[in-house]
């Protein structure tokens, strides 16, 4: 379980494929506070710490994960800058909202618009005719693992608002037009949902 607050971007230093899916390797600081079998959220997907050392950490991704999430190639090239957060501990503070880490599924970056005349960016995602009944203007929303307020609905998707901090902290600082994200929809909103779509007559 996470909260959607980024704790530190890394750097992909391999992806490898493997007879089960892909290796997938990242350079970050944050490496040597984990051990192998920890959960962590790469870009909003949760993923188990296979092997790792003080400056690196490498976790296996499958087949599934690679088709319904952005980690896989060629959206995640050596190089390629990630949302990083570890699980919540029992008793934190939950600042974002509960993010499971598990990818509904992947919009496309349509404009980032500075907001106003502050440094505050509106960021536009696309939203598969699906998943339009899970976002709600103000409701929340996780995009490449980052917990987000939706600010409004748009014929194509959703835009939520990005202040300094986040796209400071975490890479949707430049995401540009284009760029496919993770998304997650709002746990609450996904039972609600469910039990709705149970109670309608067939």
């Amino acid at each position: 379980m996470f909260t959607g607050l980024v704790e530190a971007t890394g750097v992909v230093a391999a992806f490898v494929p493997t007879p089960d899916g892909a290796r997938l390797s990242i350079d970050t600081p944050l490496s040597a506070t984990l051990a192998v079998g920890d959960s962590i959220a790469v870009n909003g997907c949760c993923l188990t710490v296979v092997d790792h050392t003080d400056g690196q950490f490498s976790a296996d991704v499958t087949p599934v994960t690679m088709s319904v999430t952005t980690l896989s190639l060629p959206d995640l090239p050596v190089d390629e800058a990630v949302n990083l957060e570890r699980p919540l501990r029992l008793g934190d503070r939950l600042g974002g909202h509960v993010v499971t880490g598990h990818v509904d599924t992947v919009g496309v970056v349509l404009a980032a618009e500075p907001l106003g005349e502050g440094e505050t960016v509106q960021l536009e995602c696309s939203l598969p005719a699906a998943g339009r009944p899970l976002v709600v203007d103000k409701g929340s929303i996780a995009v490449n693992g980052v917990s987000l307020t939706v600010v409004r609905l748009t014929p194509r998707g959703f835009a939520v608002a990005l202040i300094p901090h986040t796209r400071s902290r975490t890479t949707l600082g430049q995401a540009a037009p284009g760029r496919r994200v993770n998304l997650e929809f709002d746990l609450m909103g996904k039972y609600a949902l469910n039990r709705i779509t149970e109670e309608v007559p067939s």
